[in-house]
């Protein structure tokens, strides 16, 4: 069920009303049952598969932690290979066959119709991750998850199950085992993510949407203004419709008691593309880091192996998001931004004049606008699946491609007629929600809103359901992430 659905709205008070009443030792098994069921109401068939890794890497896991020290790697690389096939059966089997259909096609000038028929069950890739990260810190010497129910918990919490955050299963065990009771606080805090969410969701993502695909539909026929405009809506449309989604998750979380890790730092205001990595989708970087980065060798190698970690990290962390070579591309971009950044460091740190330039305010305010320009770059590939297609709006929008472009039989720019009038609104409602959320994003741990007076946040939670309901698009799209 979708976080902005009827169902859910449902769905959740009647969990946590629950919840709080069950006894202490029924409130875990309850957590789970609800979980399954969340699950269950897109594809019921699919919690096999959910249920079938839960089992799996439960019991690999606590041989993994007994097993004889000669066996250890062994082991440890038979369970990793294990999920990663079962990640890569659903989700990159049509892609290997596209790409060995087209390569067929080189030689025979006509490619075959390779296709198998597999649905990709929703969240694979995170709960996949979360399990190859329970894996390597058994490995590692960690102690496993003694209860099934825990384990099965850890892995299938709902708030958490389609799209993140990528949770540690030490930190979250540490909280299913604590003795939580009822408070105010957590309803002081999590309604107001929700409702937060919700906006971010509905009131803007949504909206966004509907202008993104509108001028994405076919690039062709726009010069480089408007595919700029076209892509910093779709920065903003990809921004709040996945932070909105973690925000719902964590307020979701926080009914329950639970703390999920924030997952978004105001990313748009990072001062270089390491910073970025720092600020968006925070569980997925520092996985990725922990799980890859460092195990190929991390900056433990030298400059160029360096280099060559980050571009593989980058590259298949791209990969991770979908079963297209945009994708790979739109990491590897990322990869080769992260080594200019790193060279242009060890560059500035001789030259004080630059240090100090760069440091300075005005330097900050042109590095915050520069990342924020190549991460729009970036999605160029994230949004746009033909990768050819790709390459050719990110050459119109660096070589600055005049503003109106001939197509076919137009001598001018086509646009919609309600075009002149949805940009002004989507812009204010960029501006206005952005205003909005950053005392809460800024302070959602320890900042003034929280310690704000009742009427104040009954105020702004009232504000954003008035917006939500004035401006509510007709259909609300899935959340972008739930493909991956």
């Amino acid at each position: 069920m979708l976080f902005t659905s009827l169902q859910y709205i449902l769905f959740l008070p009647l969990i946590v009303g629950l919840y709080w009443i069950c006894p202490r030792n029924l409130r875990l098994p309850l957590l789970l049952l609800a979980s399954y069921y969340f699950y269950m109401s897109w594809i019921p068939a699919f919690i096999v598969l959910i249920l079938g890794m839960t089992v799996f890497n439960y019991f690999w896991g606590a041989w993994l932690y007994k097993v004889e020290p000669a066996k250890k790697k062994a082991v440890f690389t038979g369970g990793i290979i294990a999920n990663l096939l079962c990640l890569g059966f659903f989700k990159y089997t049509n892609l290997l066959l596209n790409t060995a259909a087209q390569g067929v096609g080189l030689f025979t000038h006509h490619a075959p119709a390779w296709h198998a028929d597999i649905i990709l069950p929703l969240g694979i890739s995170f709960f996949a991750f979360e399990f190859i990260h329970y894996l390597f810190e058994i490995y590692r010497g960690n102690s496993p998850i003694k209860s099934f129910v825990l384990f099965a918990l850890f892995a299938s919490f709902f708030p958490t199950q389609i799209a993140g955050p990528i949770k540690r299963y030490k930190d979250f065990e540490k909280q299913m085992l604590a003795d939580t009771h009822l408070k105010l606080s957590h309803f002081d805090e999590g309604v107001p993510l929700i409702i937060l969410g919700m906006a971010k969701k509905l009131l803007l993502a949504d909206n966004l949407a509907t202008f993104v695909d509108m001028g994405l539909k076919d690039p062709r026929v726009y010069g480089a203004p408007e595919l700029w405009l076209f892509m910093y809506a779709f920065a903003f449309q990809i921004y709040f419709d996945f932070s909105g989604y973690t925000d719902i998750g964590r307020g979701s979380a926080m009914l329950f008691g639970y703390h999920i890790p924030i997952n978004f730092n105001m990313p748009y205001f990072a001062r270089n593309v390491s910073d970025f990595w720092h600020r968006w989708h925070i569980s997925l970087s520092t996985w990725l880091r922990d799980y890859l980065f460092i195990p190929l060798g991390g900056s433990r190698g030298g400059r160029w192996m360096t280099h060559r970690n980050l571009f593989l990290t980058m590259a298949i962390g791209g990969l991770w998001h979908g079963a297209s070579w945009s994708f790979v591309v739109w990491g590897m971009f990322h990869g080769i931004a992260l080594i200019v950044h790193r060279e242009f460091q060890a560059f500035k740190a001789s030259r004080e004049q630059l240090k100090a330039f760069v440091d300075s305010k005005i330097g900050t305010l042109l590095s915050i606008i520069l990342t924020f320009h190549a991460a729009c770059i970036g999605w160029v590939f994230f949004r746009i699946q033909d990768v050819s297609q790709a390459f050719m709006v990110a050459k119109r929008m660096l070589f600055f491609s005049p503003i109106m472009t001939k197509a076919e039989n137009h001598s001018f720019l086509v646009l919609k007629p309600e075009l002149p009038v949805l940009v002004p609104v989507v812009m204010m409602m960029v501006i206005t929600l952005l205003i909005a959320n950053l005392p809460v994003s800024a302070a959602s741990e320890k900042g003034w809103f929280k310690k704000a007076p009742a009427p104040l946040k009954a105020a702004f939670c009232t504000a954003m359901l008035i917006a939500i309901i004035t401006f509510l698009p007709d259909t609300s799209a899935p959340f972008i992430y739930f493909q991956f």
